[in-house]
C-alpha cells in the first residue's frame, strides 16, 4: 500500500473511495475520490479498491443536473426577447433587431484537490462559462485570493477542496458549533473573509464556499452567498460548480432561485445552502465581430 493508491475503510463498510494523500506514522491521511471529504484512517483498517484513475473516474461522471442545467441556462443563453429586450418598433416594421452578444459571469475557482479542479475546468468550458482554476492548498486560500482578486477581478468565487468533522475531537466534545471540530473549516472561511473584504457587496461578488461536512454558519457569517454543509453531510465533487454555473447564467436583474438550483446538485438542501443572491449574467449590443489579439 502505497500514497497515490485507492482504498476504502473497514470500519466504515467501504462505503467511500479514497486516494492515499500521505502516511503519518501509523495513519493514513484520505481524499474522497468523488467526495470533497478529508479523512485519516489507521493504516490497519484500509482496503485496497479497484485502481482507477481518479481523473478518468471523474471523467466518466456525467451529472444529473448538467442537462437540466443547459435546458435552464447555463450553456444556453436566456430567451432573448426577455424583458428588456423587446423590440420598441411596430410590429410591422422591418427593422431588423440588434444580434447581441453575451457576458456571463466570470467565475474564479480555488480547489484543494488537482482532479477535481480539472474535472470542473473542463465542464466550465462545456457550459461555456468562462472560468479561471486554481489548485491551492487549503491554508493557503486566503492568500491566494489576496493575490488573484485584484487581478482578475471575478463575478464569483467557489472556494472549495476536501473537509470533514474531526471524529475525536466531535466523539469527546460533541460539539460541532467549534471550528475546530473540522479539518478545513477555519481555513474556507478565512479565505471568504478576504473576499469579502475585497468586494463587501454580495450581488456583485458571489461566493460559493465550503466542501463535506464543512461548517456551514460560520461560513455564512463569514460572507458566503452559498456554502456547505448545513447538516454536515458529505458533497459530491462537482456541486460547488453547479451553484456556479447558475450565477453565471441567471440574468443581473433576477435573483438566483436558491431552492431550484440546490435541487440539482447530488446533495441537495442537507448539503448545500444559500442566500437570495442577483446573477451575473449580460447582453450588450452590437454583436463583437472581432477578439482582441493579445
Amino acid at each position: 500500500m502505497k500514497q497515490g493508491d485507492l482504498v476504502t475503510r473497514k470500519s466504515y463498510g467501504g462505503d467511500v473511495v479514497f486516494k492515499i494523500h500521505e502516511f503519518r506514522q501509523q495513519q493514513a491521511i484520505l481524499r474522497g475520490v468523488e467526495l470533497r471529504l478529508l479523512a485519516d484512517a489507521p493504516i490497519r483498517d484500509l482496503e485496497m479498491a479497484p485502481q482507477i484513475d481518479p481523473l478518468e473516474a471523474l471523467g466518466a461522471m456525467r451529472p444529473k443536473w448538467l442537462e437540466a442545467m443547459r435546458r435552464s441556462g447555463a450553456g444556453a443563453a436566456p430567451q432573448a426577447q426577455s424583458d428588456g429586450w423587446q423590440s420598441t418598433e411596430p410590429a410591422e416594421s422591418s427593422k431588423p433587431r440588434p444580434a447581441y452578444f453575451e457576458l456571463p459571469g466570470r467565475v474564479l475557482h480555488l480547489d484543494g484537490d488537482p482532479n477535481y479542479l480539472r474535472k470542473c475546468m473542463l465542464l466550465y468550458n462545456e457550459l461555456r462559462v468562462p472560468a479561471d482554476g486554481y489548485y491551492v492548498a487549503e491554508a493557503n486560500m486566503a492568500d491566494a485570493l489576496y493575490r488573484l482578486l485584484p487581478q482578475l477581478q471575478p463575478d464569483i468565487v467557489v472556494i472549495t477542496g476536501h473537509d470533514g468533522l474531526l471524529k475525536q475531537r466531535w466523539r469527546t466534545y460533541g460539539d460541532i458549533t467549534q471550528l475546530t471540530s473540522y479539518k478545513n473549516s477555519h481555513n474556507f472561511v478565512n479565505a471568504v473573509r478576504v473576499a469579502r473584504q475585497f468586494e463587501k457587496n454580495r450581488d456583485v461578488l458571489t461566493i460559493v464556499a465550503g466542501a463535506c461536512q464543512s461548517h456551514f454558519e460560520a461560513l455564512m457569517q463569514a460572507g458566503a452567498n452559498y456554502a456547505s454543509s448545513p447538516a454536515r453531510v458529505l458533497i459530491h465533487a462537482l456541486d460547488p460548480l453547479c451553484i456556479a454555473a447558475k450565477v453565471a447564467f441567471t440574468p443581473i436583474k433576477d435573483t438566483v432561485n436558491i431552492v431550484d438550483v440546490i435541487g440539482l446538485t447530488h446533495s441537495g438542501l442537507e448539503g448545500l445552502g444559500g442566500i437570495e443572491s442577483r446573477g451575473s449574467y449580460r447582453r450588450g449590443v452590437p454583436r463583437i465581430e472581432y477578439a482582441i489579439r493579445k
